[in-house]
């Protein structure tokens, strides 16, 4: 099993919690990049700070950014996406600065299914129209 796919499957599960108190899981997504805690919590969009910690951890390149859209310049373009490659969504519209970022799990003719983290308020897998990729990525292992 690709090693970005073990790393984030650790994470299956992991949900914010309701209310005032925060998951310490995510908000470790974004300190472990060096993000100030006491400006992040489980609400934050955490899509591209859960990517990053996944990609670090499993010993590849990262974004080192927040926002999903940053993932487009990390890695290698690829049409022929395989499962642990990253894939790239828009949001709202495809012209939208929104996105969502997540690893591919599989794909079918409508959709792609991803694992990533704030899907659903969790790390999940989830499906998504194909309409909507950006791009797909292969990352490149660090060293």
């Amino acid at each position: 099993m690709n090693n970005l796919i073990t790393v984030a499957l650790s994470q299956y599960g992991v949900k914010e919690v309701k209310g005032s108190k925060d998951h310490p899981q995510i908000i470790h997504y974004f300190t472990s990049m060096g993000f100030d805690k006491s400006k992040y919590n489980d609400e934050t969009a955490w899509c591209g700070a859960f990517a990053n910690w996944v990609a670090r951890k499993a010993g590849f390149e990262s974004s080192k950014k927040l926002n999903a859209r940053s993932w487009l310049a990390v890695g290698n373009s690829t049409n022929s996406p395989e499962p642990g490659d990253v894939v790239v969504l828009w949001r709202d519209n495809p012209d939208s600065w929104k996105g969502h970022v997540g690893f591919l799990v599989k794909e079918s003719k409508r959709y792609v299914y991803l694992l990533g983290g704030n899907q659903g308020n969790s790390v999940s897998i989830k499906a998504y129209p194909k309409n909507r990729v950006l791009g797909y990525r292969k990352l490149n292992r660090n060293g």
